[in-house]
Protein backbone atom coordinates (compact mmCIF):
# COMPACT_ATOMS: atom_id res chain seq x y z
CA UNK A 1 0.00 0.00 0.00
CA UNK A 2 2.89 2.37 0.81
CA UNK A 3 4.42 1.84 -2.64
CA UNK A 4 1.46 3.56 -4.27
CA UNK A 5 1.04 7.08 -2.83
CA UNK A 6 -2.60 7.50 -3.87
CA UNK A 7 -3.66 4.15 -2.42
CA UNK A 8 -1.65 4.84 0.75
CA UNK A 9 -3.39 8.20 1.18
CA UNK A 10 -6.80 6.53 0.81
CA UNK A 11 -5.80 3.84 3.32
CA UNK A 12 -4.78 6.48 5.80
CA UNK A 13 -8.08 8.32 5.37
CA UNK A 14 -10.06 5.10 5.89
CA UNK A 15 -8.09 3.84 8.90
CA UNK A 16 -7.54 7.18 10.66
CA UNK A 17 -10.70 9.24 11.29
CA UNK A 18 -10.18 12.96 11.86
CA UNK A 19 -10.77 12.61 15.60
CA UNK A 20 -7.95 10.08 15.89
CA UNK A 21 -5.64 12.29 13.87
CA UNK A 22 -6.27 15.18 16.25
CA UNK A 23 -5.75 12.91 19.24
CA UNK A 24 -2.48 11.56 17.87
CA UNK A 25 -1.21 15.07 17.16
CA UNK A 26 -2.01 16.13 20.67
CA UNK A 27 -0.35 13.01 22.07
CA UNK A 28 2.81 13.68 20.07
CA UNK A 29 2.87 17.30 21.24
CA UNK A 30 2.35 16.15 24.82
CA UNK A 31 5.28 13.74 24.58
CA UNK A 32 7.57 16.31 23.03
CA UNK A 33 6.75 18.87 25.72
CA UNK A 34 6.99 16.44 28.63
CA UNK A 35 10.47 15.06 27.91
CA UNK A 36 12.58 15.23 31.01
CA UNK A 37 9.69 16.30 33.23
CA UNK A 38 8.30 12.87 34.05
CA UNK A 39 4.82 11.45 33.55
CA UNK A 40 1.94 13.64 34.57
CA UNK A 41 -0.88 11.39 35.69
CA UNK A 42 -3.43 14.04 36.62
CA UNK A 43 -3.92 15.08 33.00
CA UNK A 44 -5.30 11.74 31.84
CA UNK A 45 -7.43 11.31 34.95
CA UNK A 46 -8.83 14.84 34.75
CA UNK A 47 -9.48 14.48 31.02
CA UNK A 48 -11.74 11.52 31.75
CA UNK A 49 -13.66 13.69 34.20
CA UNK A 50 -14.01 16.43 31.57
CA UNK A 51 -15.28 13.96 28.97
CA UNK A 52 -17.74 12.47 31.43
CA UNK A 53 -19.09 15.91 32.26
CA UNK A 54 -19.37 16.74 28.57
CA UNK A 55 -21.35 13.54 28.05
CA UNK A 56 -23.72 14.57 30.83
CA UNK A 57 -24.01 18.01 29.23
CA UNK A 58 -25.00 16.43 25.92
CA UNK A 59 -27.60 14.25 27.66
CA UNK A 60 -28.95 17.33 29.45
CA UNK A 61 -29.25 19.24 26.19
CA UNK A 62 -31.11 16.37 24.53
CA UNK A 63 -33.41 16.08 27.53
CA UNK A 64 -34.08 19.83 27.38
CA UNK A 65 -34.98 19.51 23.70
CA UNK A 66 -37.32 16.63 24.54
CA UNK A 67 -38.99 18.66 27.30
CA UNK A 68 -39.49 21.63 24.98
CA UNK A 69 -40.95 19.46 22.21
CA UNK A 70 -43.21 17.71 24.71
CA UNK A 71 -44.45 21.11 25.84
CA UNK A 72 -45.25 22.08 22.25
CA UNK A 73 -47.15 18.84 21.68
CA UNK A 74 -48.94 19.22 25.02
CA UNK A 75 -50.19 22.69 24.11
CA UNK A 76 -51.46 21.48 20.74
CA UNK A 77 -53.16 18.45 22.30
CA UNK A 78 -54.52 20.39 25.29
CA UNK A 79 -52.61 18.23 27.76
CA UNK A 80 -51.99 19.66 31.23
CA UNK A 81 -48.33 18.88 31.99
CA UNK A 82 -47.03 21.20 34.69
CA UNK A 83 -43.44 22.39 34.98
CA UNK A 84 -42.05 21.50 31.56
CA UNK A 85 -40.66 24.99 31.00
CA UNK A 86 -38.91 24.88 34.36
CA UNK A 87 -37.43 21.44 33.66
CA UNK A 88 -36.14 22.63 30.30
CA UNK A 89 -34.49 25.59 32.02
CA UNK A 90 -32.84 23.34 34.61
CA UNK A 91 -31.49 21.05 31.89
CA UNK A 92 -30.13 23.90 29.75
CA UNK A 93 -28.36 25.38 32.79
CA UNK A 94 -26.95 21.94 33.59
CA UNK A 95 -25.64 21.58 30.04
CA UNK A 96 -23.96 25.00 30.18
CA UNK A 97 -22.16 24.37 33.46
CA UNK A 98 -21.21 20.74 32.85
CA UNK A 99 -19.62 21.60 29.50
CA UNK A 100 -17.26 24.24 30.95
CA UNK A 101 -14.16 22.07 31.62
CA UNK A 102 -14.10 20.25 28.28
CA UNK A 103 -14.70 23.39 26.25
CA UNK A 104 -11.93 25.12 28.21
CA UNK A 105 -9.46 22.33 27.46
CA UNK A 106 -10.30 22.42 23.76
CA UNK A 107 -9.93 26.20 23.54
CA UNK A 108 -13.58 26.80 22.72
CA UNK A 109 -13.94 29.71 25.14
CA UNK A 110 -13.40 33.08 23.52
CA UNK A 111 -9.84 34.17 24.20
CA UNK A 112 -8.35 37.37 22.83
CA UNK A 113 -4.67 36.65 22.06
CA UNK A 114 -4.00 39.76 19.98
CA UNK A 115 -2.04 41.40 22.81
CA UNK A 116 -0.19 38.28 23.93
CA UNK A 117 1.16 37.61 20.43
CA UNK A 118 2.90 40.99 20.34
CA UNK A 119 4.53 40.91 23.77
CA UNK A 120 8.05 39.72 24.63
CA UNK A 121 8.33 36.12 25.78
CA UNK A 122 8.87 36.91 29.46
CA UNK A 123 5.93 39.29 29.67
CA UNK A 124 3.71 36.89 27.73
CA UNK A 125 4.56 34.02 30.06
CA UNK A 126 3.91 36.23 33.10
CA UNK A 127 0.50 37.26 31.73
CA UNK A 128 -0.38 33.64 30.98
CA UNK A 129 0.42 32.68 34.56
CA UNK A 130 -1.60 35.64 35.81
CA UNK A 131 -4.57 34.63 33.64
CA UNK A 132 -4.50 31.04 34.90
CA UNK A 133 -4.17 32.15 38.53
CA UNK A 134 -6.99 34.68 38.15
CA UNK A 135 -9.20 32.07 36.48
CA UNK A 136 -8.40 29.56 39.23
CA UNK A 137 -9.27 32.10 41.93
CA UNK A 138 -12.54 33.02 40.22
CA UNK A 139 -13.64 29.42 39.62
CA UNK A 140 -12.70 28.47 43.19
CA UNK A 141 -14.92 31.29 44.46
CA UNK A 142 -17.71 30.13 42.14
CA UNK A 143 -17.38 26.60 43.51
CA UNK A 144 -17.47 27.82 47.11
CA UNK A 145 -20.47 30.05 46.42
CA UNK A 146 -22.25 27.24 44.58
CA UNK A 147 -21.69 24.82 47.46
CA UNK A 148 -23.00 27.42 49.90
CA UNK A 149 -26.06 28.04 47.71
CA UNK A 150 -26.85 24.33 47.46
CA UNK A 151 -26.48 23.89 51.22
CA UNK A 152 -28.72 26.86 52.04
CA UNK A 153 -31.38 25.65 49.59
CA UNK A 154 -31.25 22.17 51.13
CA UNK A 155 -31.41 23.36 54.74
CA UNK A 156 -34.20 25.87 54.16
CA UNK A 157 -36.17 23.44 51.94
CA UNK A 158 -36.33 26.06 49.20
CA UNK A 159 -38.47 25.03 46.23
CA UNK A 160 -39.02 26.44 42.79
CA UNK A 161 -41.76 29.08 42.52
CA UNK A 162 -42.83 27.55 39.21
CA UNK A 163 -45.53 24.93 38.82
CA UNK A 164 -43.04 22.06 39.18
CA UNK A 165 -42.19 22.98 42.83
CA UNK A 166 -38.83 21.19 42.53
CA UNK A 167 -36.43 21.46 45.49
CA UNK A 168 -33.91 23.99 44.21
CA UNK A 169 -30.86 22.17 45.57
CA UNK A 170 -31.43 19.41 42.99
CA UNK A 171 -30.84 21.50 39.82
CA UNK A 172 -28.27 23.62 41.67
CA UNK A 173 -26.04 20.55 42.14
CA UNK A 174 -25.27 20.54 38.42
CA UNK A 175 -24.06 24.14 38.70
CA UNK A 176 -21.82 23.15 41.62
CA UNK A 177 -20.39 20.18 39.73
CA UNK A 178 -19.72 22.32 36.67
CA UNK A 179 -17.95 25.01 38.70
CA UNK A 180 -15.85 22.41 40.52
CA UNK A 181 -14.87 20.82 37.22
CA UNK A 182 -13.99 24.26 35.83
CA UNK A 183 -11.75 24.94 38.84
CA UNK A 184 -10.13 21.54 38.34
CA UNK A 185 -9.47 22.40 34.71
CA UNK A 186 -7.74 25.66 35.68
CA UNK A 187 -5.66 23.78 38.27
CA UNK A 188 -4.76 21.20 35.65
CA UNK A 189 -3.80 23.91 33.14
CA UNK A 190 -1.66 25.73 35.69
CA UNK A 191 0.23 22.58 36.71
CA UNK A 192 0.76 21.67 33.07
CA UNK A 193 2.12 25.17 32.43
CA UNK A 194 4.52 24.89 35.36
CA UNK A 195 5.75 21.51 34.13
CA UNK A 196 6.06 22.68 30.53
CA UNK A 197 3.42 20.23 29.34
CA UNK A 198 0.51 20.62 26.93
CA UNK A 199 -2.97 21.16 28.35
CA UNK A 200 -4.94 22.89 25.61
CA UNK A 201 -6.00 20.96 22.54
CA UNK A 202 -5.88 22.50 19.09
CA UNK A 203 -7.50 25.92 19.09
CA UNK A 204 -10.82 26.05 17.31
CA UNK A 205 -11.89 28.61 14.78
CA UNK A 206 -14.02 30.35 17.42
CA UNK A 207 -10.95 31.73 19.21
CA UNK A 208 -10.35 35.43 18.61
CA UNK A 209 -6.75 35.79 17.47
Amino acid sequence: CKKQPCVYWVCRRISWPPADIAASRRSDAHKSNSEGSGVYDMGSFASKIYRGMMLLACVSMLAAFAAIMLGVVAREANWDIQGLDAYAGYLIAAALFLALPETFQHGDHIRVALLLQRLPDRIRVALEYWSLLAGLALTTFMTWYGARLVWVSYVTHDVSPAADATPLWVPQITMLIGCAGFALAFTDALICRLRGQVFFAEASASNVE
